[in-house]
């Protein structure tokens, strides 16, 4: 296919074109991948400032979107590449096909930095950069290996800071080596940051210092543009609404009680007693208990209320049309399938190419999918324009990035619902909350940092 790109596009070309260091923080659905590689064969084949290039991604995204968009442009087709995914002998033979361009999944990045092949890479691409967030992960300290070693960087992502402003240290650090932002998190922190939860010298959380957030888009600005979907592309609308649930008294009371004692003595003496050793661990019990089911000390499933279940067979008989339901627990997956084999729908979990046609081709009522392995790199808007959180997560941008896969650019329909199920009164309530105010966050940055296209 020819490639013509839109304004917004040619705009976050050519503003990689010109920096050698650039954070383009694009929104789902804009067209990141092509962006990027338009990028990249102007800088080989026209200007000769590069000659080799490493791609960093996702998994699924490694595999299949970088591939399939190298494959679809016509101004594309003189660039070589190399998936180096799969066994160690397969990346060893993929590194040292000498392509072009090497795509490699984030999880092998260390690997890389350790196998002792050749590293001469003048440009990198950081796919989904808000993955390198935490400065103490092993992908993060193989990275900081790599970086002094190539001209180019460019970090993508649309959701640079899902957990708050704290995010930024890593990812920017990623891209300047600390140029901006300070080379160490020690510094950032005290520079913007003061304590908001503690206990005596045990610190939990920060918040920004009065006026600091705009002391910090300020410094990223000139290597950053962002732009969002519906500023550029006719999306559709949008609607997000909660359907509740509630827990009966008894269930209500057994809930209580493992939010005080970390303790939960089920009904039945032959039941399993549950217990939750820190605040981590009853986060994810209280979690389990308002999606209906609870994993015991030793690994069973245990039943506790089916008011979730009896929710998503009112919503999906109301859609009357094909319906992406995300879970989050495994038992949660369970219970679904169950449900949907008794009321008769035609079902996948959306994991491979063949169901992911499937779906996009309309031969499901239901697909099925996790918020961690559909959150990259898939096109689920041809299948519907219905979601529905069964579980949620409190993670922004896994949040996001399951929503786009129905609500971009291509969606048939005019409106894209989401639907929350929300057990009334638990932690589903504490989670959505936090993701609105994340979301709030990010969306300030964004605006900061917003690519001004020339009218």
């Amino acid at each position: 296919m020819l490639f013509y790109p839109h304004s917004y596009q040619q705009f976050a070309i050519d503003f990689i074109l010109s920096h050698p260091v650039a954070a383009i923080l694009l929104d789902m659905g804009l067209g990141k991948t092509a962006i990027t590689l338009t990028a990249i064969e102007k800088l080989m084949h026209d200007r000769f400032e590069i000659t080799k290039v490493l791609v960093i991604a996702p998994l699924r995204v490694a595999a299949m979107t970088w591939p399939s968009e190298l494959q679809q442009w016509d101004h594309l087709s003189s660039l070589t590449y190399a998936i180096a995914i799969g066994s160690p002998k397969e990346r060893r033979a993929a590194i040292l096909q000498n392509a072009e361009i090497t795509i490699i999944n984030r999880e092998n990045l260390f690997w890389l930095m350790t196998s002792g092949l050749p590293i001469n890479y003048d440009m990198v691409v950081i796919d989904e950069l808000s993955s390198f967030k935490n400065p103490k992960s092993q992908r993060f300290k193989a990275f900081m290996k790599l970086r002094p070693h190539v001209r180019r960087v460019v970090g993508l992502t649309g959701t640079p800071s899902s957990n708050g402003l704290m995010d930024l240290y890593a990812e920017y650090r990623c891209l300047d080596m600390g140029q901006r932002l300070g080379r160490f998190i020690g510094r950032y922190r005290d520079a913007y940051f003061m304590p908001d939860r503690r206990n005596g010298n045990i610190v939990y959380s920060y918040r920004p210092k009065p006026g600091a957030e705009q002391q910090i888009y300020e410094k990223i600005r000139d290597i950053t543009v962002s732009m969002k979907a519906i500023d550029h592309l006719p999306m559709p609308e949008l609607l997000s609404n909660r359907y509740p649930v509630q827990l009966s008294a008894s269930e209500r009371s057994q809930y209580k009680s493992l939010c005080e004692d970390l303790v939960l003595e089920l009904s039945s003496k032959d039941e399993p007693v549950i217990t939750a050793a820190n605040a981590a661990a009853l986060s994810n019990k209280l979690c389990q208990l308002a999606n209906g089911c609870i994993y015991s000390d030793d690994g069973t499933a245990v039943p506790f209320h089916s008011r979730k279940l009896d929710a998503l067979e009112d919503l999906i008989e109301a859609a009357q049309s094909p319906v992406l339901l995300v879970y989050w627990y495994r038992h949660d997956l369970a219970r679904i399938k169950e449900k949907l084999v008794e009321m008769g729908i035609t079902h996948q979990e959306l994991t491979t190419p063949a169901t992911i046609e499937a779906w996009n081709a309309g031969r499901l009522q239901a697909g099925l999918v996790h918020p961690a392995s559909a959150g990259h790199g898939l096109n689920l808007q041809q299948g519907g324009h219905h979601i529905i959180w069964y579980g949620l997560t409190w993670s922004l941008e896994l949040y996001e990035q399951v929503n786009a896969r129905l609500w971009r650019q291509g969606q048939k329909a005019r409106t894209v619902v989401v639907t929350h199920i929300v057990t009334e009164k638990t932690i589903d309530e504490r989670i959505l909350a936090a993701l609105s105010a994340k979301s709030r966050t990010q969306d300030d940055l964004i605006a900061a940092v917003k690519a001004e296209l020339p009218v």
